[in-house]
């Protein structure tokens, strides 16, 4: 009784608006009308109350709209066909099936019972389709992605108010190319899988320069999947091929070196299991349905960890782009997944040394050797300079140290000479570093956190080019003022540090990555147990 009592006082408040009892059923019409408030109720639009006060999205429905239902009633009967089949839809969007319960969804709904289970139904399907089954932080604390839903119970008014409700909850689907491309890839993994009639390829390593029967195989499966190559020899292996071969290995997230050796074989040959695939969509999947709420079509910043790149998009389309280093994959040094906008590009920056580092990694060796890391000043809380000849080092642990550690700008600073600025509770930004040659390595998971631009005076002309005719110039007068200088952006750029170990490119082909920080595991078990909660 707790739960109705704490909804009707809900209902009080907000004033509740009046329901016409149908003489059967004791509630108003399947209509969604509003009139004027009031104070007593029918038993049965009290037990629809009672039934449905567990479920914020739908008390407050309810409650705004005179306890009136969605599903009673013959009026429904295009709501309760339309919401069968959206929810019949769930495996196409790697939602498990089970996820809805579609046994409640049955013909006529003639008691309260049914109305709200059907209402729950709904309501989980919005939910879903607008922010995703899983809480992002519920799968890892790093995930710190915070999801835009719509309000529920005004999805609810507006399905209700639909004359085509069934338009409705598929326009409410996502519609990125992106999305739309995961759900084509997803059945199966049949996007790459090649006819079972073709002759198999050979075992062996096939490269620029082999001929043979078995490069006529190679070039038949190939070209059967979409990856064709110009034919002048059959038999033989040309660069035209190798392109094919590279072009197959980046979709099905092989090594892309155009050599066919083993494992692409296993893969051409369809000797491979796909669950690897199929499980790297689903995941993509809920993490482009965390981000319904954000305008991707806007000018935006995108990271993709896995991928190890930074983007500039514009419309959906790429305008610059660059390889960047991520965090190392100790859990406590990996980057966050989160959304911000990029205030600032801040030229010669200091570098104010993060408190883990400084208590981790510096104090050990200023208590071993005062003179340790001397191109880092120790400072007070009020910025100056303290002589190390004045501390006693030994005497403080990490828990107590009282102060801090700063580099000033310069050519070795551990941020370059540029970072680019959004403010966030984790102290995660984008900047330049004087550790280049890590940008040559395949796997790029080497910072505290933070991200490492490779081209970064490219990205900061990138990002100002909005608001100066010459942003080369005005970066570079920053730059040579020697000092600490914030260029502020105007209007800031949203920035999106996402974690997508399968994606597609601008063709929609789907590219893999390695899951580097092992959150795809996570992420799938938390999305099947989701499915058994119907």
């Amino acid at each position: 009784m707790y739960g109705f009592r704490l909804f009707a006082a809900i209902l009080l408040i907000s004033g509740v608006q009046s329901a016409v009892a149908q003489p059967q059923a004791g509630l108003a019409p399947s209509v969604g009308v509003a009139a004027a408030p009031r104070l007593h109720f029918t038993p049965a639009e009290m037990a629809l109350a009672q039934a449905a006060a567990d479920n914020p999205d739908l008390a407050a429905y309810y409650g705004t709209h005179g306890l009136q239902p969605v599903f009673m009633g013959p009026q429904a009967a295009l709501r309760r066909d339309a919401l069968a089949r959206a929810v019949a839809t769930a495996p196409a969007h790697g939602i498990p099936a089970g996820r809805y319960g579609a046994a409640a969804l049955s013909g006529e709904v003639r008691d309260v019972a049914t109305e709200v289970a059907q209402a729950r139904i709904l309501a989980r399907y919005l939910r879903d389709m607008t922010g995703g089954v899983v809480r992002p932080a519920s799968v890892d604390p790093l995930i710190k992605r915070e999801v835009k839903r719509p309000p529920i119970d005004r999805l609810i008014h507006d399905f209700a108010q639909a004359s085509d409700p069934a338009r409705f909850l598929l326009d409410l689907q996502p519609r990125h190319p992106a999305y739309l491309a995961l759900q084509r890839a997803l059945p199966g993994g049949e996007a790459l899988a090649v006819p079972a009639n073709l002759p198999r390829i050979p075992e062996g390593i096939w490269r620029t320069g082999a001929r043979g029967e078995g490069v006529a195989a190679l070039r038949a499966r190939l070209d059967s999947i979409g990856f064709a190559a110009p034919v002048t020899d059959p038999q033989a292996y040309d660069a035209a091929l190798a392109d094919a071969v590279a072009r197959y290995q980046a979709a099905a997230g092989l090594p892309s070196d155009g050599v066919a050796g083993p494992k692409t074989i296993r893969h051409l040959n369809g000797d491979m299991p796909d669950d690897a695939r199929s499980r790297a969509i689903v995941v993509a999947l809920e993490r482009m349905r965390w981000m319904a709420g954000e305008d991707l079509d806007a000018r935006h910043v995108w990271v993709n960890i896995p991928e190890y790149t930074a983007r500039i998009m514009e419309g959906g389309t790429q305008v610059f782009g660059t390889r960047v280093v991520v965090g190392s994959t100790e859990h406590d040094r990996q980057t966050p997944e989160f959304s911000d906008q990029i205030e600032y590009v801040v030229a010669n920056p200091r570098w104010n040394v993060p408190r883990s580092i400084t208590v981790k990694e510096y104090l050990p060796r200023l208590q071993a050797n005062r003179h340790a890391v001397s191109h880092i000043d120790v400072v007070d809380g009020n910025g100056n300079v303290i002589g190390r000849d004045r501390i006693d080092f030994g005497r403080y642990t990490a828990a107590n140290f009282p102060y801090r550690m700063r580099q000033k700008a310069s050519d070795d600073n551990a941020l370059g000479l540029v970072k680019f600025i959004f403010p966030n509770p984790w102290n995660i930004y984008l900047h330049d570093t004087p550790t280049k040659h890590l940008f040559g390595n395949a796997m790029r998971a080497h910072s505290h956190g933070c991200i490492r631009i490779g081209d970064p005076f490219d990205l900061a002309h990138a990002l100002l080019s909005k608001q100066t005719d010459d942003p080369q110039a005005m970066f570079q007068r920053a730059l040579d003022r020697g000092k600490e200088t914030w260029l502020k952006l105007t209007p800031p750029v949203p920035v999106h540090l996402v974690y997508f170990t399968a994606f597609p490119d601008a063709d929609g082909t789907i590219r893999r990555f390695e899951d580097v920080y092992g959150r795809d595991a996570l992420l799938y078990d938390a999305i099947q147990k989701a499915g058994l909660d119907s």
